[in-house]
């Protein structure tokens, strides 16, 4: 009898611990077309402005977020907190100016500045360099730390970075197309991070009629000799004054608490900003990642659904929307950086980035019955596997690898939210369906989406997820990470 009591012990241990998953099935099919279309509408509406990170419509997506995330019954993710927020920051220019031997110049007419690049301050030199275009050679050879330069625009990229990598104080550029039909634009662009490792070259612009009262009676011989390079002596004064302005966004978190493995997680993701408006034109963002943001509520609402009738997730699910992705995945890198979960414990993450449309390049019959797959065969080699059969069982996708391939000349594992995670040996896998003519352009509005096509999408995504938040063991990490995939 001992023995027989011993065994029950053992065999009642085995299966508390090899826990059967309850049949996702009747959660899936909460994710409806008309659902995903309610939701879109108004978050690629006229009212989002097109999401530009830190302006108004993209913190009234945020709050739409919020508020469905609050009544779908999640709980804060970030200490309480439904938001995480950090600053991006924007430079406007107040004056400028341009002086040659105490001869003042004017902005717009005769020059003109580098917002983002310059410091507010003024420099004073009583000297130059001249560099003309065929020179790059000969300037590689020089001691030129603190130096003015002067090139003409026409010269490129190249002797930017050269100048640069020299250590030059300024570069004044040559151009011709002066003065400025309208004034210049005063704000530069947005960005993440205000503290630099070194103070990059001051940059202006000049008219010819400037570059000649800086060269005097030298300029046409020295324009005319592509290959010169000259120091001359003159007093040339160079001024920016701008104000910094720091803007707040955030990443929306919410998440369902696990049971018996509540202190690992499984990210679902996608990105709720997008490109904003040029001068009154609205850039929708309706595919782009508006599909992919509702995606995300959709799949919350469905596992909140499973857990108010008990059959909640074992694992904590994080649903996280990040702003920035079009900036440079800045919400994202904010989160790895300032992780509020460890990532050491962090099982996958399964980011949605564009789940409405259809591929125009891929010719193959399944056009209407296929999503992109990338980055499950990094990381660890129990990701295709789960992936595969679940779309066997449930929603038979033609899962495409293409974007895989590590000569994909689109670089696209590199180019959404996931890599934020994947960078940080979290498995990852991502969903996405290709670029088409809308692609950030303001056509990319909610009435050409495949809602169809788009629910079974994200129904694959929930029952991936399913699987993920309810297995016995994290997702394995036995695939080295790829040094060349580290940027």
């Amino acid at each position: 009898m001992k023995y027989i009591f011993l065994l029950l012990i053992v065999s009642y241990q085995a299966t508390s611990f090899a826990q059967k998953i309850p049949n996702p099935e009747k959660y899936g099919k909460t994710i409806t077309a008309a659902d995903l279309k309610k939701h879109l509408y108004i978050i690629a509406s006229k009212e989002m402005e097109g999401r530009e990170t830190g302006m108004p419509g993209e913190r009234k997506a945020a709050a739409y977020i919020e508020n469905e995330f609050r009544r779908i019954g999640l709980q804060p993710a970030n200490k309480g907190n439904f938001h995480m927020f950090y600053n991006i920051y924007q430079d406007s220019l107040i004056n400028a100016g341009f002086e040659v031997n105490g001869e003042a110049f004017q902005l717009d007419k005769d020059f003109n500045v580098n917002i983002g690049n310059n410091i507010d301050g003024i420099l004073r030199f009583n000297e130059l360099i001249y560099a003309g275009n065929q020179s790059l050679d000969s300037l590689r050879k020089m001691n030129l730390a603190g130096k003015l330069v002067m090139v003409h625009r026409s010269a490129g990229n190249a002797f930017s970075s050269v100048l640069t990598n020299k250590g030059v104080a300024g570069i004044i550029y040559i151009a011709p197309d002066f003065p400025k039909a309208k004034p210049a634009i005063r704000k530069g662009n947005h960005v993440n991070n205000i503290y630099k490792r070194v103070v990059a070259p001051q940059q202006y612009i000049v008219s010819e009629s400037v570059a000649r009262k800086i060269l005097k009676d030298q300029f046409t011989s020295l324009t005319e000799n592509t290959s010169t390079v000259a120091t001359i002596s003159t007093k040339v004064a160079v001024e920016t004054r701008k104000i910094q302005r720091a803007i707040p966004t955030s990443n929306v978190l919410g998440m369902i608490e696990g049971t018996d493995l509540k202190d690992q997680y499984l990210f679902i993701t996608a990105h709720h900003d997008h490109i904003g408006m040029r001068d009154t034109i609205i850039n929708y963002g309706a595919d782009d990642d508006g599909s992919g943001t509702v995606s995300v509520i959709e799949l919350a609402e469905a596992f909140a659904r499973a857990k108010a009738e008990g059959k909640g997730p074992r694992r904590t699910v994080v649903f996280m929307t990040v702003s920035g992705e079009e900036k440079g995945l800045w919400g994202s890198e904010y989160y790895g950086n300032n992780p509020v979960f460890p990532l050491a414990q962090t099982t996958a993450n399964l980011n949605i980035d564009m789940i409405g449309r259809i591929d125009p390049k891929r010719a193959l019959s399944d056009s209407l019955n296929y999503v992109y797959v990338v980055g499950d065969d990094k990381l660890s080699s129990e990701l295709r596997p789960i992936s595969e059969s679940v779309n066997k069982k449930y929603t038979k996708l033609g899962l495409d690898y293409k974007f895989n391939d590590p000569n994909d000349p689109m670089r696209i594992y590199f180019r959404s939210d996931h890599y934020n995670f994947a960078k940080h040996g979290v498995p990852i896998i991502f969903y996405f369906n290709g670029t088409h003519a809308d692609y950030h352009r303001p056509t990319d509005t909610p009435d050409k989406i495949n809602y169809t096509l788009m629910a079974k999408r994200a129904q694959f995504v929930f029952y991936t997820a399913w699987e993920m938040a309810n297995r016995n063991n994290m997702i394995s990490r036995d695939i080295p990470m790829d040094a060349s995939l580290v940027r």
